[in-house]
């Protein structure tokens, strides 16, 4: 079986790390690329990482230049994805990387994105309690964030077991310049990044904030209360989360530990690490794993969990793939590694 894949908004990082986890797929082959300023350009003049890979134009982003796709992957900026699937078929499978139907709330999204909610999809996160069975049924995906990828996985096993309060829970995470896109930005210039780390959106203003809340409180049967400042680090690809929440009345390290070695065990791209080991980016590099660490804060009375993982795959690029090869009724890891790039 062959199934034909076509990307839009294929020019920018999330879409280029598409265009590189399908020309490797054994079953998906590559379709219609598409892209705004850079169509009539070729894919290796915007990505020379894919030369000898993929020799094909970027076409415009049309409803005609899609039409022969059997599923479509859209990266396109928030909002924009909304527009083009009105005109598209209703029975053409889609996984959706950008915001426009993760939230559930229209004043959410009014607060956070603004401008009319454009509805709901199944949210794309196979990993947590009873998704998988949803997605492999669904015909629209809404593909998560890359922060809020690491604060669910981090997360939702200690709430769906009690083994936290919800109501205090504070996130810090630190994200690779590729997280804030491939538009030319003063604040992401080389020289303004190197060697410097800096804090941004602080104080609830990051647009994953409704996104980690609405899914941390399906994990919990209750809503949560979440403290969110995403950070700017040095480099290109990774998130580097530190997830701290107040521990519910008696429990331990081992509790904890056994709680997300019981989620995950039989993951294939969720890994806890030995004990003593912490979570590196690096070590998730180009791959699709998830590298979890946990212990008891003791003397503040929290648990903490530190997740890493490569944000144009597992937080973009690759989960999207793991959508769409459940949607198609595929091996999930199907064009897929859980083995980081090193050193």
């Amino acid at each position: 079986m062959t199934v034909t894949a076509g990307v839009a908004g294929a020019s920018g990082y999330a879409g280029g790390e598409l265009l590189r986890l399908l020309a490797s797929h054994p079953t998906l082959t590559l379709g219609a690329v598409t892209a705004a300023s850079n169509a009539g350009q070729r894919v290796s003049a915007v990505h020379p990482h894919l030369t000898g890979v993929i020799d094909q134009e970027f076409a415009p982003t049309t409803a005609d230049a899609l039409a022969g796709a059997d599923i479509v992957f859209t990266a396109l900026p928030h909002g924009d994805s909304a527009v083009l699937v009105r005109t598209l078929p209703a029975s053409l499978p889609i996984v959706d990387l950008g915001a426009d139907f993760r939230l559930l709330s229209p004043a959410a999204w009014a607060t956070y994105y603004g401008g009319d909610h454009a509805g709901t999809w199944q949210y794309g996160l196979p990993e947590l309690a009873h998704m998988r069975a949803a997605i492999a049924s669904a015909q629209r995906v809404a593909n998560p964030g890359c922060y809020a990828t690491s604060v669910a996985l981090g997360l939702a096993p200690l709430l769906a077991a009690g083994l936290v309060e919800p109501l205090d829970i504070v996130v810090v995470a630190a994200s690779g310049t590729t997280g804030a896109g491939r538009s030319a930005k003063v604040e992401l210039l080389a020289s303004e990044v190197m060697g410097s780390m800096s804090a941004y959106k602080v104080g609830g203003l990051h647009q994953h904030t409704p996104e980690m809340e609405q899914t941390l409180g399906m994990a919990a049967g209750e809503p949560v209360t979440l403290s969110f400042t995403p950070m700017l680090a040095p480099m290109p690809r990774g998130i580097l989360a530190t997830c701290t929440a107040r521990l519910s009345e008696g429990v331990t390290a081992g509790v904890i530990r056994e709680a997300m070695h019981a989620a995950y065990s039989h993951e294939a791209f969720v890994h806890l690490l030995p004990e003593g080991s912490w979570p590196r980016t690096a070590d998730t590099l180009g791959s699709n794993a998830v590298h979890l660490q946990v212990a008891a804060d003791t003397h503040s009375g929290r648990a903490v969990v530190v997740v890493a993982l490569d944000n144009l795959v597992k937080g973009a690029a690759g989960q999207a793939v793991q959508n769409a090869n459940l949607m198609l009724g595929l091996p999930e890891a199907a064009g897929l590694t859980s083995m980081g790039v090193a050193p």
